[in-house]
């Protein structure tokens, strides 16, 4: 498992300075916390992976740069920074072969460059980058300089990278991830078991008004129609707890929830969204904060993965089916909202190279192979059961951070969810 802190103190939740009671209560609940969605007894459909994650295709790696630094005011330029790099390689970062590949908007309040190219040729030359609003430029262009580095085939490229808005938490504006940051994330990549929740490019993002950021999951498609992986990579970001759904149960509306505060108040004082000024949490607030952001206002990355031979056409379906997965945990796709997926297939190695071929030109046509229409049944129900189990593993995950101008955003608070759950018979024991 290979990723990389950038840590101003050794605070594994950020809660840098917090009164004792409240940064007491946060360390004893990271300490209890189990790691994924599955681990709390929360039910999920069909058969994972060996890792439930995007890596269980094979070829693919993931790294990752995490930034958390400073505490207290926001200073634009200066911090507090909670943020990072997501890097997500298809083929790994030895084979830079193109793979075919769709993306599909469900709202498009949101920016994923290079889909223009996606588009029109259906291949995907590059590694998918994932990061905050303001620093897509700098992780686009530095993954220019790094397939530069690596020697990759081609006189140009135009770099995949999606983003997600980290505010409250990060210092947005003030644009903190560089290009190194992004080369670390890349050259750390690896397959296997990943971190999720306050990692990389989701460091500092929030997931249906609670602490959300990075998740996975696989599915493993029946042998009628494969046998085939399926994986799933997000970057949530988006929601409210109100809408909040696990397995079927609007589980936060039978939550008790403080509403959103803030460690200490500031001069001049830290607004809410409603322009009045925020309350200082109580010492008990671990994990009972609600609704951070405005309602539907955030952004969902979804990065689909998959083993099956599947042309560009079939990949733009399966990258639809990411929004029915969204469905199942309480997503509405609102207009304030960039909820972006792309679907690649690392079958039909060589196929076609793109802008990335080299000479001599004189190869014979490529022969790809093609699922048939009546197998894609088992993989959009796949990408569905993927894309929702990621998104509650990314919130399991995720603990209570402190950021920018003291705003706590609670983890999910792990008792109150099995707890409704089984009052429900849903608890899978």
């Amino acid at each position: 498992m290979n990723f990389v802190y950038l840590l101003a103190t050794t605070c594994l939740l950020c809660a840098i300075a917090a009164p004792v009671s409240v940064r007491a209560q946060i360390a004893t609940a990271a300490q209890a916390r189990p790691r994924r969605a599955r681990d709390l007894g929360v039910p999920f459909d069909g058969t994972p992976g060996s890792f439930n994650a995007i890596t269980d295709v094979a070829g693919v790696e993931v790294g990752f740069k995490t930034l958390i630094s400073g505490e207290g005011k926001l200073v634009v330029g200066k911090g507090p920074v909670r943020t990072g790099v997501t890097a997500i390689l298809p083929r790994g970062r030895r084979n830079g072969k193109s793979v075919f590949a769709a993306y599909f908007a469900g709202n498009g309040n949101g920016d994923m460059t290079g889909t223009h190219w996606v588009d029109e040729s259906g291949l995907l030359e590059t590694p998918v980058l994932i990061t905050n609003t303001g620093s897509v430029g700098v992780v686009r262009d530095a993954a220019v300089a790094w397939m530069v580095q690596q020697n990759r085939p081609g006189d140009f490229w135009y770099p995949v990278t999606a983003e997600t808005a980290d505010v409250p938490l990060n210092d947005i504006k003030g644009q903190h991830v560089t290009a190194q940051d992004t080369w670390d994330a890349l050259n750390y990549a690896s397959s296997g078991a990943l971190p999720e929740g306050n990692v990389g490019g989701g460091t500092g993002m929030v997931c249906n008004g609670f602490k959300g950021g990075t998740g996975t999951s696989s599915r493993q498609v029946d042998a009628a129609a494969g046998p085939y992986t399926v994986g799933v990579l997000v970057q949530c970001n988006y929601g409210t707890s109100d809408g909040l759904r696990v397995a079927g149960i609007p589980v936060a509306r039978e939550m008790k929830l403080q509403k959103p505060c803030v460690e200490k108040q500031w001069v001049p004082p830290v607004l809410d969204w409603h322009g009045a000024p925020a309350p200082v949490c109580a010492p008990n607030v671990i994990t009972t904060a609600d609704g951070m952001r405005a309602p539907e206002e955030g952004s969902i990355i979804v990065i689909v993965a998959t083993d099956a031979p599947l042309t560009p056409d079939q990949l733009k379906r399966l990258a639809r089916r990411v929004s029915v997965g969204l469905g199942r945990v309480g997503a509405i796709e609102g207009t304030e909202s960039g909820d972006i997926f792309l679907a690649f297939s690392t079958a039909n190695a060589g196929a076609d190279e793109g802008n990335s071929a080299e000479p001599p030109f004189t190869r014979p046509n490529a022969t790809v192979e093609r699922m048939q229409s009546w197998k894609m049944d088992a993989m959009f129900r796949a990408v569905v059961q993927a894309t929702e189990e990621s998104v509650i593993n990314a919130m399991v995950a995720a603990r209570t951070m402190v950021g920018a101008d003291s705003w706590v955003v609670p983890a999910l608070p792990h008792d109150q969810l099995q707890q409704v759950l089984a009052a429900h018979g849903m608890l899978k024991r």
